[in-house]
C-alpha cells in the first residue's frame, strides 16, 4: 500500500510544482473568465433576458447567471492543458517512463487525473473570490456545496483530456484539435444562455447543447451553488466521465492505442 501512496503523492506534487512554476498558466485561467464576467456580460446583459428558471426563484443578473459556466471553462480549459502536458511528456521521453512502472496503468492515469482535478478547483476558488469582489456573490453554503459537483464536473473534463492525448501524435497537432473540442463544447452549451434560448433559435442547436456532456456538467455546478441537487445533469456526468477514462485507458493500452503506434 506505501507504494500507491507514495506513487500518488509524487504525481500529484509533480502536477503542483508544475502549476507553481508556470504563474501565466494561473493567470490565463483568471483572465480568460474574467474577460466574459466583467466585459462581454455588460453587452450581452441588454440582448439576453433571462426568466426565472430552476434553480433561481427569482430574476437574476446575467453577471450572475454565466458565474457556473465560467467555473466549467476554467476546469475545461485547465483539463486541456493538463493533455497537453502529457503530449509533451511523452515526446520528451517521461511519459513512457512512467507508464513502464509495476503500478497498475489506471491508477497512474488516475493519480494524473486527481492532480490536474486538484488545480482546477485552486482556481475556480480564486475565480469565485475575484468575482465576490466584483459584487457576484453567491449563496455563502453554495461556496461548500459546490466542491464535489466541481471535483466530479474536474474529473470528467480531465478525463476528456486524457483520451485526447492518447490520439495526439505530435505536439504540434493538439491547438488543432482542442479548437476543435474546446469552443464547440463551451459555446455550444448552457453556459452562456439558457437552452431555452437555443431552442428558440433552432430545435438542432438544443438537442446539440442537450447532450453535451459540458452543459450537464455546468448545471450540476449551477444548482450545487444553490443547494440543490440536479440527478439528471449528476448521472450524465458521471457516465461521461466512465466513458472518457475508458477511452484513455484504451488509448494508453500499448497493445492497441496510440502509445503502441507511437512507439
Amino acid at each position: 500500500m506505501s507504494i500507491w501512496v507514495t506513487a500518488f503523492r509524487a504525481i500529484t506534487a509533480r502536477e503542483a510544482l508544475r502549476f507553481v512554476h508556470q504563474r501565466e498558466r494561473f493567470l490565463a485561467a483568471l483572465v480568460r473568465p474574467l474577460v466574459w464576467l466583467l466585459v462581454f456580460a455588460a453587452g450581452f446583459r441588454a440582448a439576453l433576458g433571462l426568466s426565472i428558471i430552476p434553480p433561481y426563484q427569482t430574476y437574476i443578473t446575467y453577471e450572475t447567471y454565466i458565474v457556473p459556466g465560467l467555473c466549467g471553462m476554467i476546469l475545461l480549459f485547465n483539463g486541456m492543458q493538463s493533455s497537453l502536458s502529457l503530449v509533451y511528456d511523452r515526446e520528451m521521453g517521461s511519459m513512457r517512463l512512467l507508464l513502464t512502472s509495476p503500478l497498475p496503468r489506471w491508477f497512474l492515469l488516475l493519480s494524473k487525473l486527481c492532480g490536474a482535478t486538484f488545480i482546477s478547483l485552486l482556481q475556480v476558488a480564486a475565480f469565485l473570490a475575484v468575482a465576490a469582489a466584483f459584487g457576484i456573490v453567491l449563496e455563502p453554503m453554495g461556496y461548500l456545496a459546490v466542491l464535489p459537483a466541481l471535483m466530479i464536473a474536474g474529473l470528467m473534463l480531465g478525463a476528456l483530456g486524457l483520451a485526447l492525448s492518447s490520439f495526439i501524435k505530435q505536439l504540434e497537432n493538439f491547438a488543432g484539435v482542442m479548437n476543435f473540442v474546446i469552443f464547440p463544447m463551451f459555446f455550444l452549451s448552457s453556459a452562456l444562455y439558457p437552452l431555452w434560448k437555443m431552442q428558440e433559435s433552432s430545435t438542432l442547436l438544443y438537442d446539440i447543447c442537450a447532450a453535451n456532456p459540458f452543459t450537464h456538467a455546468v448545471e450540476l455546478i449551477r444548482f450545487a451553488l444553490y443547494l440543490q441537487l440536479n440527478l439528471p445533469a449528476l448521472g450524465w456526468t458521471l457516465l461521461a466521465t466512465v466513458i472518457f477514462m475508458a477511452l484513455a485507458l484504451w488509448g494508453y493500452d500499448p497493445a492497441r492505442g496510440m502509445v503502441r503506434r507511437k512507439g
